[in-house]
Order: structure tokens, then C-alpha cells, then sequence
């Protein structure tokens, strides 16, 4: 990298013609100071002499860049904690405005666009339906939901949005026949590249990601991270996928597909080899209400606004947790797992019944050699996957590889 791209500070700089728009937040953090923020973000708040011990700078590194970090509006000061001798310290905390940034969830039922803040809260939110996902009305969505949200923040907010995550399902064509879409429908799929036409329509950096791996990287950061450096996480969406995380960063494999968990095989009601997607997937819930009568729309309307179907909604849910405990007792035997984490597209005392169902389905297998994880449920919730996605560009111009802290942290 030439002098020229890199201020006096040793903060990188980005021309403003390689982002439009984010009109002031045009700097990526040079390492150290997004190693700060990450420590920050990682442990609530920090002082100077803890920030100095958790990240090995010297004292007066770390003096430099809070300052800097303070006089940018990304830190700011808690109240000063006396201790029993010196001088009080002064913890310092991410400021949540500071930094905006859209996330986007593209289901195979619905979409949302989110507005995240810094710290992870979503600050507005976007939700639309449709039968089947087609590219011209994705972006469109994706695009007006992205106008939409960013007329209701003033000027000076707008110039804080660091970009676009899309968080989304890859291969959308294998999986036409279960969505009911016409045949032929989904083969558009194949050649479309959705990041670049989004990048094209709007004036943000934009990043894509799996739709569950963008899942599992919110419960790592947002989530349980900090208990569980080693988890296999199941996030039941119209179809399940999930991840894994060991050493607490998130494990892809060789082929990017590692913790992909759906073709997971697992015995079904009948006696016969299925998929986990066949069985814990919200598809088959779906189906299970139409066979029974039952209109399956309210499921895509709110994640958070289902009612209780009774009896097919029973079924499902008695034979997803039956499956998933094949699998978590499965993955359990390559792996000594800590956790194994369930969430899905669903209100929390769905997420409750289904976990409690799990555990009482592992206890009917055979355990024999086998050490079972904790089997818990997702802190995150149904926005997961939108709060992965919004979390790719903050990543990227702000904060470092979450392996990194959690190594750091166990080393202090």
C-alpha cells in the first residue's frame, strides 16, 4: 500500500469514488484501532489499562487511538470507576449511533431489511412476502426497503451507514419442487449475481453471505460466543441450515459448505433414511396445515406473531426435535462439541417447545461413548440471519476476526 492511501494516523484511507455515498465514514480502521473497538464491543466497556493488558499495545498506543476513536464519535466514556488507590479509571463503550449499517435477509418466503446499529440493535425493519423469490423482485425489495429506511434517518445518519450485508440462500434452484414453485421458475437463479446487481442500485459497499452462516455468525458475536468457543448451530428457516465454530470462529471447510447440516441423514416417522431438511424445516410445517385444512400464510407474515396450530404444530415439531437429536448425537460423535445451538424463523416459545422436545429425544438414543453438548437455544433469534448480514460491513471496516478477542480474552 502506497504512503498516499494511508493517513497520518496509519489509518487506511479508501478514495470516496471506491464508496459512493457513507459520505464521512470513508476510512477503514487501520488494525489496532479496530482491534480497540473489537475488545470494546467484545467486553461492554474498557478502560485505558484494560484495553492495554487484553491487547498487548503499550500504554501510549492505546492513549492515541481512544482518543482518536473519541474524537470520531465511536467511543464514548461510562462514568469513572473509583478504585482503592490512583486515579479513577474511565471505561469506554462503543457509541451505538456511531455507525449504521443495513442488513438484508432474503428467504425463500419472505425478505426483510434491517437498519443495525453499532452494537447490534436493529433500529428499523422492513418485512415483505411472496410466494416464491424471483431476482427482479428481490431487488426491489431489497432496494426500496433500503430507501425507505434511509428516509426516516436525518443527513448526518445517512453519512454513518457503512453499507449492505445480504444474507441469503445460495443454490436457490435445487429446491423449486418443495417450494411449490413452477417448474423452470428458480433456474434464473443460476447466473444471477445478486451481489453486483445490488451494488449497482444502491450507493453502499455490499457484501453477501449464506443466509445460515450468516445466522451462525450472529450467535458468535452477538449470541452465546463468548461461553462456547466450539458450537454446531441449527437455525430452522423454510429450510434448516446451520453452521459450525471452532476456536470460536466460524469453520467453512474446504469447500465453504462445512456445517451446511440440512442433508444431514435421519430417520423419519416411517422408519426410512431422509434429510434433516425433509423433517426440521419450516416447508414441512407448512404442508402439515394445508394437509390439515389450515391457511400456512400467517407463517411467512411475522416470525414473531405465529399462534399455536395445535395438533400439526405438535407433529412438527415432536418429529423435528426427534431428528435433530440424530444429528446433534451424530455431530457430537466427530466433534466434542460445548453446544449445540437451535434458532429458527419463529417466535420464542416455539424455539422453547422445540429445544425441550430435542432434549428429550436425545435421551431416548442410544449414548453409549457419545458426550452430549449443551443443547440450548439461540439468544439471537428470528433476525439472525438480516443481524449476520448487517454485521458484514461493520466487520469490515471496523472491527477484526472474532478468534482473534476470544484468544486474546482466554490469554488474560
Amino acid at each position: 500500500m502506497s504512503a498516499s492511501e494511508r493517513g497520518t494516523d496509519g489509518v487506511l484511507l479508501v478514495p470516496r469514488g471506491a464508496w459512493a455515498g457513507g459520505a464521512n465514514q470513508v476510512r477503514v480502521r487501520a488494525y489496532n484501532e479496530r482491534l480497540v473497538l473489537s475488545l470494546v464491543r467484545l467486553h461492554g466497556a474498557l478502560s485505558k489499562a484494560e484495553i492495554t493488558r487484553l491487547s498487548g499495545l503499550s500504554a501510549q498506543t492505546v492513549s492515541v487511538i481512544m482518543r482518536a476513536l473519541e474524537h470520531d464519535g465511536l467511543l464514548l466514556r461510562d462514568e469513572p470507576v473509583r478504585g482503592k488507590v490512583g486515579q479513577p479509571s474511565v471505561p469506554m463503550r462503543l457509541n451505538p449511533d456511531a455507525v449504521y449499517s443495513f442488513g438484508v435477509k432474503m428467504g425463500r418466503r419472505s425478505a426483510d431489511v434491517v437498519l443495525m446499529d453499532f452494537i447490534g440493535n436493529i433500529r428499523l425493519h422492513d418485512h415483505r412476502t411472496y410466494a416464491f423469490p424471483q431476482p427482479d423482485e428481490i431487488l426491489q425489495i431489497i432496494t426500496s426497503g433500503i430507501a425507505r429506511l434511509g428516509e426516516k434517518l436525518d443527513p448526518q445518519e445517512r453519512e454513518r451507514i457503512a453499507g449492505v450485508g445480504i444474507a441469503a440462500p445460495f443454490e436457490l434452484w435445487s429446491w423449486s419442487e418443495e417450494l411449490g414453485a413452477p417448474v423452470g421458475a428458480m433456474d434464473v437463479w443460476r447466473n444471477f449475481d445478486l451481489e453486483a446487481e445490488v451494488a449497482s442500485r444502491v450507493p453502499y459497499p455490499v457484501f453477501l453471505q449464506n443466509d445460515a452462516t450468516s445466522a451462525c455468525g450472529a450467535e458468535l458475536v452477538f449470541g452465546v460466543g463468548p461461553s462456547y468457543p466450539d458450537f454446531i448451530y441449527f437455525f430452522v428457516g423454510s429450510f434448516i441450515g446451520g453452521g459450525i465454530v471452532l476456536n470460536s470462529a466460524l469453520y467453512s471447510g474446504r469447500t465453504g459448505t462445512a456445517g451446511a447440516v440440512g442433508p444431514l441423514p435421519v430417520r423419519g416417522r416411517d422408519g426410512t433414511t431422509q434429510q434433516l431438511l425433509d423433517i426440521a424445516s419450516i416447508f414441512v410445517l407448512e404442508n402439515l396445515l394445508r394437509e390439515h385444512g389450515v391457511d400456512p400464510q400467517p407463517l411467512w407474515y411475522s416470525p414473531d406473531d405465529w399462534i399455536d396450530f395445535g395438533e400439526p404444530m405438535e407433529t412438527w415439531i415432536r418429529c423435528s426435535a426427534a431428528a435433530l437429536a440424530q444429528a446433534i448425537v451424530a455431530a457430537a460423535s466427530i466433534i466434542d462439541f460445548g453446544a449445540a445451538i437451535i434458532d429458527g424463523g419463529f417466535p420464542g416459545w416455539v424455539r422453547k417447545r422445540l429445544v425441550a422436545a430435542t432434549l428429550d429425544a436425545v435421551n431416548d438414543l442410544d449414548l453409549q461413548g457419545v458426550i452430549i453438548p449443551d443443547i440450548i437455544e439461540g439468544r439471537v433469534g428470528a433476525q439472525a440471519r438480516a443481524i449476520g448480514g448487517a454485521s458484514l460491513p461493520i466487520f469490515a471496516r471496523y472491527l477484526i476476526d472474532q478468534n482473534v478477542l476470544f484468544k486474546n480474552s482466554a490469554a488474560s
